[in-house]
């Protein structure tokens, strides 16, 4: 019987790929007084419910999703958390 997993995913640039949007973010800061900030990274945050067999194949499946759509490999990493959903957050069909 297939489990329902609840997972959080962080998908964020390379440390080698400039990321402007933190650069003009930190600025920002800077211009507020804020000259304590010493580098920030722009990252996107992605939450999912699925339905897997086991928390294997769920694993398996988030790491084809983030690799194949959520993130691009060539300039950005991911992780993801996985645990299973309570019973009153099961998906509906």
């Amino acid at each position: 019987m297939a489990q329902t997993y609840q997972a959080q995913i962080y998908v964020t640039l390379r440390p080698s790929v400039l990321d402007p949007a933190g650069t003009a973010v930190q600025s920002g800061l800077k211009h507020m007084g804020y000259e304590n900030v010493a580098q920030i990274r722009i990252g996107k945050y992605v939450e999912l419910t699925l339905n897997a067999d086991s928390e294997e194949v769920a694993r398996e499946q988030l790491d084809r999703i983030c690799d194949q759509l959520l993130a691009n490999p060539v300039i950005e990493n991911y992780r993801f958390d996985l645990k299973e959903a309570s019973t009153s957050m099961g998906m509906s069909t």
